[in-house]
């Protein structure tokens, strides 16, 4: 019951015909009240898919009271029909829901150019409707997926109140967000100012550091919303705090679940000088084919790992860098240290270790490795 485990929200999910595999394809959350403050983010690529378009200019306004979701169709270059298929099925919710269409976001997730059935998608929002209830958390979170293998939900709880989240996304994961579809909710009373700082705070050390593959989906939204049903009104800390668990729990989720990954592979960089410094050289290593080959290979090729740190522009001697895998130091002082057949690579969680000894900052990219799998998927599904 993940969306549906705070006070104050209800939830469903339906198969309507959008997948040809009958599997469920459409969601919908709505926050009942009392309040109905919110904050999203969205991706930054600049070809977005018209939800992205629709949802940007109803969050403005710091309200959202539905979010409504489909997989099976991205509604991604579908021309001014798709994006009026977006803003029906908002006035749809809307008129079944008893709120206004601007107060609802619309997410779409699959191929890119596929056009979805516009009544499909109107007679499904009447489904939805109906069968909209507090344990309706787990068929929402069903319904969004695509290539994802499971769905991925996560409820964190606060000193009398929660939050729930629930999330999509199995390739594509790259900053800023990853291929994800996410919802948050939250009983606590935040205003959607807080809502906003504590969204961002989170987003930056958690989907903002996935990077899966170094490509960047057209449709990425992650929406909070707020009902304030518990009556409780968490610290801007406390709540960022939680909020951040939620993120990272998820975004690991996501990571375990990448599309024919072998490897999950945790690159922190310490000692840099910065903590956008630490944050590029992870970037850089999480990129490299080349590194994340080797890693599906079980070779701890340390110098792929030093040949990604020299690309980029963060502060370091490059005759004194330090690599560990798996906790071993390969290199010292950019020299082969301890021997790299010391390296177990044969369990799925790998880490990488760079100390730049640049200064104090430090940050972790995630990524996985690149398998064979990932092309087959890739060759036959696009998102």
């Amino acid at each position: 019951m993940s969306v549906t485990h705070p006070a104050g929200f209800v939830a469903a999910g339906a198969a309507i015909g959008l997948k040809s595999s009958g599997n469920k394809d459409f969601a919908l959350v709505v926050n009942q009240g009392p309040t109905f403050d919110s904050a999203s983010v969205f991706t930054s690529n600049r070809c977005k898919a018209n939800p992205v378009l629709w949802s940007e200019q109803v969050v403005k306004d710091g309200v959202v009271r539905a979010v409504v979701l489909n997989s099976g169709g991205a509604n991604c270059y579908t021309g001014p029909e798709g994006f009026q298929t977006t803003h029906q099925v908002a006035e749809k919710v809307g008129e079944l829901v008893g709120i206004a269409a601007g107060d609802v976001v619309v997410c779409s997730t699959g191929l890119i150019g596929l056009v979805n059935d516009r009544q499909t998608l109107l007679d499904g929002v009447a489904t939805l409707q109906a069968r909209l209830s507090a344990d309706g958390g787990d068929d929402a979170a069903e319904a969004i997926m695509t290539t994802d293998t499971v769905s991925k939900q996560v409820v964190v709880e606060g000193a009398g109140w929660s939050i729930g989240g629930m999330a999509k996304g199995a390739g594509m994961l790259a900053p800023a967000l990853a291929t994800m579809l996410v919802v948050i909710t939250t009983d606590a009373v935040v205003p959607a100012a807080d809502l906003d700082t504590a969204l961002r705070a989170a987003t930056r050390v958690s989907f903002d550091r996935l990077d899966s593959d170094g490509c960047q989906s057209t449709n990425d939204t992650v929406t909070l919303m707020a009902s304030g049903a518990s009556g409780v009104t968490p610290s801007l800390a406390e709540l960022t705090a939680a909020l951040t668990e939620v993120c990272r729990s998820l975004a690991v989720q996501l990571l375990a679940d990448a599309e024919g990954a072998d490897h999950e592979i945790a690159i922190t960089t310490v000692n840099a000088a910065s903590e956008d410094d630490a944050v590029e050289v992870g970037r850089s290593v999480a990129r490299s084919n080349l590194f994340k080959a080797a890693v599906f290979g079980k070779d701890p090729n340390w110098g792929r790992v030093l040949a990604s740190v020299g690309t980029t522009q963060a502060a370091f001697d490059p005759a004194n860098l330090d690599v560990a895998m798996n906790d071993i130091w390969v290199c010292r002082n950019s020299t082969p240290a301890e021997d790299p057949a010391l390296v177990d690579l044969s369990g799925r969680k790998v880490t990488v270790t760079i100390d730049l000894k640049a200064g104090d900052a430090e940050a972790t990219v995630w990524t996985n490795d690149l398998t064979h799998a990932y092309v087959h998927e890739n060759s036959a599904y696009s998102s």
